[in-house]
């Protein structure tokens, strides 16, 4: 008996739920006469209509039983047209019902997302099967003894296959597409099944989105594929070489359509003769993060511009974050001196509750760092410079990456990145004179006289600051999305919203004693002249105006910033020689 996750398994729970043993189908009461009766070959269906008993339905009427949407034997509307043709068939000719007639029938099958396991030896029954679709199941391994000779479509995207050693034992040569699409293939040991000795008539191929590394040794294997005109290998991490698509249109003269672009004759002759240099292709990935302008950051409302020896002097500082993948070299190229932060006393949580989102605003508060749930890929955090406030910070930061590690510069491809705006905020406090005193003493006495004469001449007196520890807070953050650099797409150019952002409320001042509040009130009695005077000078007002300024108080915006990612990829087999000219000069292996 076949297991309950193979291939036959779930084709017969298939067959169960298009009821084909119930009426209208199958066998029964309602075409007994025509079972027990062996029809002729020259039968034709009109012909039956009047030998048909009374009590028994003739084919017309259970078709139509079938056809009409109304009819509570009428598959859903979801229903393939290939189920509804099955049905059909069945009505004509239900002695089909008898053993494995029905697979023998069937030329097409698609299992999608049934949970298969295993493409068992039941598979063997479907004699006429040209296409084999088994996408987003959990089929790890493929024994090729299995499948069909007859089969030229295999379709195994979306499931968990990691080896192809099984599926190229006895392989069925009329294959002309193999779709290994979004598994788990890795490593040189793979690339060696890939040859004309396993699929002689292979036209397409994909490949796309596992994790081969290997792009000299993967296209000197597709390189024995004569008829292959198709070829998908986008998401894997060769694909993010620079050189990685102009190194197979020139090595694969037959190739029609890469990553579904067509690859037209100007594009064959811009990479002319790269594939003989191999030795500039490097396993590397270059890319380049710039963050330009950032807009609606909220005023600090207890920011202090000046010092007045009475308070402390407070100072804000702002900075952007973004992570990047481990394991990659640095290059500055004309952009202001970036930060890499390593680790960080305290970390700030995004703290989203339901009137934030409800309105878009964000709110922040720091954690210790021990709070922080570890990333899925392995990232290093960069900054920007810090800056001071201002209405727009326009960052001007650009900094490239070299990944050496692919395979964890797709992980974080895939993962995306995090970008964060920073803020330090440090409380500098007038130093009490009396505190230094003893200390200060013997410097005292030794001032020039001049100097002391000056210092009282001046208005303001000069004071002397201790700072706080900064204090750290993330005030926003977002995931930016980075997938489609797998894909077809260079750059990812975006402007992260972070919603509008709730300041923190400045300190309510000490309460006041009513009897203070009472003399205060009498000295800021005026007399009735002055009162006159300004009652005057309100009149001259307009009133029109002073509703108009009542209007024009600012909105608050939303935090924005400007980030893109690009990765880059050369247009030429010129290009290609100049950056490997620039690796050796310094010290990289292509």
């Amino acid at each position: 008996m076949a297991a309950p996750s193979s291939v036959s398994a779930v084709f017969q729970e298939y067959l169960q739920h298009l009821g084909l043993q119930d009426f209208p189908c199958g066998l029964g009461n309602w075409n007994k006469s025509r079972c027990n009766a062996r029809r002729s070959s020259q039968a034709q269906p009109a012909g039956l209509e009047e030998a048909v008993p009374p009590g028994e339905d003739t084919p017309e009427v259970l078709l139509e039983l079938l056809r009409d949407q109304h009819s509570p034997w009428a598959l859903p509307p979801d229903c393939s047209p290939q189920a509804q043709r099955l049905r059909e068939v069945i009505v004509l000719a239900p002695e089909l019902l008898h053993g494995s007639s029905i697979s023998q029938l069937v030329k097409s099958l698609r299992i999608l997302d049934k949970g298969v396991e295993e493409v068992d030896e039941g598979l063997l029954q479907f004699q006429q099967l040209e296409e084999l679709i088994l996408s987003a199941n959990h089929i790890s391994r493929v024994t090729s003894a299995h499948l069909p000779r007859t089969l030229k479509v295999l379709e195994l995207c979306h499931n968990d296959v990691d080896d192809l050693q099984d599926l190229c034992a006895q392989p069925p040569l009329e294959l002309q597409h193999l779709g290994l699409g979004y598994n788990q293939l890795c490593g040189p040991s793979q690339e060696k099944h890939l040859t004309v000795d396993f699929w002689p008539n292979l036209v397409s191929l994909d490949l796309s989105f596992n994790s081969l590394t290997d792009l000299l040794g993967l296209v000197s294997q597709l390189s024995t594929l004569q008829n292959l005109r198709i070829l998908l290998l986008q998401g894997n991490p060769l694909s993010l070489i620079p050189a990685y698509r102009g190194f197979l249109v020139d090595s694969l003269p037959k190739l029609s359509i890469l990553d579904d672009i067509y690859i037209w004759p100007e594009e064959r002759q811009q990479f002319h003769r790269l594939a003989e240099q191999p030795e500039l292709i490097t396993s590397e990935a270059q890319l380049v993060v710039t963050i330009g302008e950032m807009k609606g950051l909220p005023y600090p409302e207890d920011f202090q511009l000046e010092p007045d020896c009475e308070g402390p002097v407070i100072a804000y500082s702002y900075w952007v974050t973004y992570q990047f993948a481990e394991g990659e070299e640095l290059k500055d190229r004309g952009s202001p001196e970036g930060t890499e932060i390593h680790q960080s006393p305290t970390v700030a949580t995004l703290d989203v509750d339901s009137s934030a989102q409800d309105t878009g605003e964000t709110k922040s508060h720091q954690e210790p760092a021990a709070t922080e749930e570890p990333e899925a890929h392995s990232a290093k955090v960069f900054a920007t410079p810090a800056q001071p406030w201002a209405d727009t910070i326009d960052w001007s930061y650009r900094k490239q990456h070299i990944a050496k590690d692919l395979v964890g510069l797709k992980s974080y491809l895939e993962a995306g990145t995090i970008v964060s705006v920073m803020e330090e905020k440090v409380v500098s406090w007038p130093v009490d004179p009396d505190e230094n005193s003893a200390t200060k003493e013997g410097q005292e006495l030794k001032k020039n006289s001049a100097k002391d004469k000056q210092k009282k001449k001046k208005k303001k007196k000069s004071c002397e600051y201790r700072s706080d520890p900064p204090i750290r807070s993330t005030l926003a953050t977002t995931r930016v999305t980075l997938e489609t650099l797998l894909a077809n797409e260079n750059l990812v150019a975006t402007v992260c919203d972070f919603g509008i952002l709730i300041p923190e409320k400045p300190p309510e001042p000490p309460v006041v004693d009513e009897k203070e509040t009472k003399k205060g009130k009498d000295k800021s009695k005026k007399p009735k002249g002055d009162q006159k005077n300004a009652a005057s000078k309100g009149k001259g007002k307009n009133k029109d105006t002073a509703e108009l300024e009542e209007d024009q108080e600012p909105q608050p915006v939303p935090l924005t910033v400007q980030f893109q990612m690009q990765l880059l990829r050369w247009s030429s087999a010129a290009s290609t020689k100049r950056q490997g000219s620039v690796a050796m000069s310094e010290g990289r292996t292509p």
